[in-house]
């Protein structure tokens, strides 16, 4: 990745860590028609982020394994949902 992507693609990932989206949220707000910042497009690629159909028939956008990961390399977690299961451990 660049050095532009990289610090918006670890923006993404920490923000959808906080909770689960629905995907109409985070094409609002981070849908671009910029062809030289693809930040959805650059997660997606990389394997950061999963969709998957909730119950109530919502598309969900979820961070995978390897983009929480990613996000712990880099010094960012943003999740609270990660320090309520550490503080369980």
């Amino acid at each position: 990745m660049t050095d532009t992507i990289t610090p918006l693609v670890l923006d993404l990932l920490e923000w959808i860590a906080v909770r689960h989206r629905p995907y109409s949220e985070v094409m609002e707000a981070w849908r671009t028609s910029c062809p030289r910042l693809t930040i959805w497009e650059e997660a997606n690629d990389r394997g950061f982020l999963v969709q998957r159909r909730a119950a109530d028939g919502d598309n969900l956008v979820e961070l995978t394994i390897l983009g929480r990961n990613f996000l712990k390399a880099n010094g960012r977690s943003g999740s609270a949902r990660e320090s309520r299961e550490t503080s369980r451990s």
